[in-house]
């Protein structure tokens, strides 16, 4: 889902270490005082043995473009998750991630909740734990409610937005609106076992942010732990350049979650590094298959180490993210090789051999 160099190495676990050494005290006596707030390693290992491996998919229904397209009254599609999350059941996957999106709360707070429950007892229908996203820094910068853009033809991504993107730099007042929203969704969910994680915000620092983000990454975790729900909450750590949001993301989240699109040496060496935390992982995205990622070689190392495995995208539809990050098809024509999904939009699969070794992983029949 971005366009980055997603190598997590035996250097991101040294950085984090040297980086720990040059906090101030008020640093220091911050991560504290927060401690208390985070799982402990016997709790975050309950969990892991509790859940065992999870597997699964980034996931938006194939007929919308965008977060806000899944989730506002009008475009919400019942009928299409429940067809597609039903083809997950049937290769043997057990958890979706799932993002969110402010803007579709502040619209329409009790619809909007009401809708993430619905989805959640579809989901729940076809043995589904979910994986709900409440922050992003990828792709479009802007946004607004109501009807979403139609698809570009042949772009990745090309109608995803960020969350909550430029406008959290411009309008001062937006973060008391973040932090009730945070708030309201994390105490309306915090005991529902339907949902297996809470993922806090995917790849701070991406679309050139950097540290810019750690100010909202902050306060995502703040907000956490004043609601401290009863499922574990976590911010993945993607790219190995950006030191100081990686030190905090590993510091705090409560079991570690990771990005990594790369081949089987470079993602063996990401798992290694990060077994030095001691707790359960799980990898949020993987899968690309121009990048050597693959169901093939990267699935059996997955199950084989008890990481989680949620490959990005599960049906080809309006995000078009078939077609890889930097290599858009003006016409709009069949990529040579599709770069995420695994179904095509009737249910049949983009490779049959893709998913037989899926439901041989899964012990489906």
């Amino acid at each position: 889902m971005k366009q980055s160099i997603y190598l997590l190495v035996a250097l991101l676990v040294f950085g984090v270490a040297c980086q720990s050494k040059k906090e101030t005290k008020d640093e220091q006596t911050v991560v504290s005082e927060k401690a208390a707030t985070k799982w402990t390693q016997e709790q975050a290992n309950a969990w892991g043995a509790e859940n065992g491996w999870l597997r699964g998919s980034n996931f938006n229904p194939s007929t919308a473009i965008n977060q806000l397209e899944t989730w506002q009254a009008e475009s919400f599609d019942p009928e299409t998750i429940d067809r597609e999350l039903g083809w997950a059941e049937g290769i043997g996957m057990n958890c979706m991630r799932v993002y969110l999106h402010h803007v579709a709360w502040q619209v329409d707070k009790d619809g909007f909740k009401n809708r993430m429950d619905q989805f959640l007892t579809i989901a729940d229908s076809h043995g589904i734990k979910t994986i709900f996203v409440i922050f992003d820094d990828c792709w479009n910068p802007t946004y607004q409610a109501g009807k979403q853009p139609d698809p570009k033809p042949g772009v990745h991504n090309s109608g995803w937005v960020r969350d909550p993107g430029e406008l959290f730099y411009s309008d001062p007042y937006l973060v008391d609106t973040l932090e009730v929203y945070v708030k309201d969704i994390l105490t309306t969910f915090k005991d529902d076992e339907r949902i297996v994680l809470w993922d806090l915000y995917n790849e701070p620092g991406n679309s050139g942010y950097g540290n810019k983000s750690m100010r909202l990454l902050k306060k995502v975790f703040d907000w956490g732990w004043d609601v401290r729900p009863s499922q574990p909450m976590s911010a993945g750590v993607w790219n190995a350049s950006l030191t100081d949001l990686n030190t905090f993301q590993l510091k705090n989240s409560d079991v570690i979650t990771y990005h990594n699109y790369e081949g089987p040496a470079p993602h063996q060496a990401a798992i290694d590094s990060l077994k030095k935390y001691e707790l359960p992982m799980v990898c949020t995205e993987y899968m690309a298959r121009r990048n050597n990622s693959l169901f093939t070689n990267i699935m059996p190392i997955l199950k084989k180490e008890n990481v989680g495995a949620i490959n990005w995208g599960l049906v080809d539809g309006k995000s078009n993210t078939k077609y890889a990050w930097d290599e858009p098809i003006a016409d709009g024509s069949e990529p040579p090789l599709w770069f995420h999904e695994i179904f095509r939009n009737d249910g049949t699969p983009y490779k049959q051999e893709e998913v037989d070794l899926i439901k041989s992983l899964t012990l489906v029949e």
